[in-house]
C-alpha cells in the first residue's frame, strides 16, 4: 500500500525507495551567533525553531532507509566560484570570505561552514557543497538523484524563502514531486516564511500546488512510522 502524507493542497502519496530527504544549509554560519547570518543583522535564534522538527524527520527517514542528502552553501577559499556581485554585498568586514568569529564567512572548510552538531550527517549520507542558493546549480545533485531512481523530494532547512525555495523551484522544473515540511524550515523573517509556504501549494488540486505540497514534521513522521515498524517486525 502506498503511504500517504496529509498535506496541502492535497494528500501526498510517495514511494519511500524513490524518495529523498534534503536538509538544506543547516550550517553554523546561518544558525549560530557570530556567523554570516548574524553579520547581516539577522536574529539567528529565529532559525532555531526548525532544528527539532528536522531532527525528528531525519531520525524517521534514517529508520525507514530513505536517502538523506545534506547541503551546505559556501565557496572555495580563493573565491573563484563566487561571483563578484555576491561577494561585494554588504559592508566590508561582513562579506563572504571576510574573517569572522567562526573563520572566514561562508568558506568551505571553515568552522562556520559546517553543519550544526544537532544534524550532523552520518557515514553514507551525501553532502552537497553548493556555490549558490539552489542545490542543483553547479552541483552533482541531479545525477545523484537520477542514478538512485529518486522521483520525490522532502525539503527541509533554511531559509524558507531563499535556499529552500530556490531548490524547490529547480526541482519542480526538473520533474521532481516536492513536499516542503513547513516546521522543519525557517526564516529570519517570519512573514517571508509564511508567504513562501503559501506559494508552494497555491493554485492547487489533487496533483499538488504550483510548486508542490506542504505538510509538517508530525504528519511526515506518522506516515513513516508503519514503514519503520514493518522493518522491525
Amino acid at each position: 500500500m502506498t503511504p500517504v502524507i496529509p498535506a496541502e493542497p492535497s494528500p501526498f502519496a510517495f514511494a519511500p525507495g524513490r524518495s529523498a530527504l534534503l536538509i538544506i544549509d543547516m550550517q553554523r554560519d546561518f544558525l549560530e551567533p557570530g556567523g554570516f547570518g548574524e553579520s547581516l543583522g539577522n536574529d539567528v535564534s529565529l532559525l532555531g525553531s526548525a532544528i527539532a522538527p528536522c531532527q525528528a524527520v531525519l531520525a524517521a527517514a534514517r529508520a525507514a532507509d530513505m536517502l538523506v542528502i545534506h547541503t551546505r552553501e559556501g565557496h572555495r577559499p580563493d573565491l573563484s566560484d563566487a561571483p563578484p556581485a555576491k561577494v561585494e554585498r554588504g559592508p566590508p568586514g561582513t562579506r563572504i570570505g571576510d574573517p569572522g568569529p567562526m573563520g572566514r564567512i561562508l568558506i568551505r572548510g571553515e568552522a562556520g561552514h559546517g553543519i550544526i552538531d544537532a544534524l550532523s550527517p552520518i557515514p553514507g549520507e551525501p553532502i552537497i557543497d553548493k556555490p549558490g542558493k539552489g542545490a542543483f546549480y553547479a552541483t552533482e545533485l541531479e545525477p545523484m538523484l537520477r542514478h538512485r531512481g529518486i522521483e520525490m523530494l522532502f525539503l527541509t532547512g533554511v531559509t524558507t524563502e531563499v535556499c529552500v525555495h530556490t531548490t524547490l523551484r529547480e526541482a519542480n522544473d526538473r520533474g521532481f514531486r516536492c513536499l516542503v515540511i513547513a516546521d522543519a524550515c525557517a526564516s529570519y523573517l517570519p512573514q517571508f516564511h509564511a508567504t513562501a509556504l503559501a506559494m508552494v501549494s497555491a493554485q492547487g488540486g489533487p496533483g499538488g500546488g504550483i510548486f508542490g505540497w506542504v505538510s509538517d514534521s508530525a504528519r511526515v513522521t506518522a506516515a513513516l512510522r508503519p514503514l519503520i515498524e514493518g522493518k522491525a517486525a
